[in-house]
């Protein structure tokens, strides 16, 4: 899922399952950033997110266990989510940003993004009208 321009940065967005990555990836495209997920999670490969992706900015999304039972009604164990964990760890050390959707909505995990990403000097390529 990418967004507009070529020239607009790409942003990377990584976290593990249930996160949120989807539900933000269409929301940001829709606002006219350049975003695309990164399956970091499912590789053994700990700088797999950079290697294929070159992102612009790295966007880390956090969630903690009990809440993606919830959100997916996933059958996974504690050392699944641990293991995603442990695979996403050197892209959490590069994230330009990172934020815990644990207990937001998508819409306050927007928000938060749009602000942090304002911050950092990122702006959507096309605005929507």
């Amino acid at each position: 899922m990418d967004g507009n321009s070529e020239n607009s940065p790409l942003i990377g967005i990584v976290g593990v399952c249930a996160s949120g990555k989807t539900t933000l990836i269409r929301r940001l495209t829709e606002l006219g950033y350049r975003c695309r997920h990164i399956a970091q999670e499912h590789s053994y490969v700990p700088t797999m997110w950079f290697r294929i992706t070159h992102p612009d900015f790295l966007l880390y999304l956090q969630v903690d266990y009990p809440t993606t039972i919830v959100r997916k009604k996933l059958d996974w164990t504690q050392a699944e989510y641990d293991e995603q964990l442990h695979r996403l760890r050197d892209a959490y050390a590069h994230a330009g940003l990172i934020v815990d959707t644990s207990h937001l909505t998508p819409e306050e995990t927007i928000q938060r993004i749009i602000a942090g990403l304002n911050e950092a000097g990122i702006r959507p390529a096309h605005p929507p009208a």
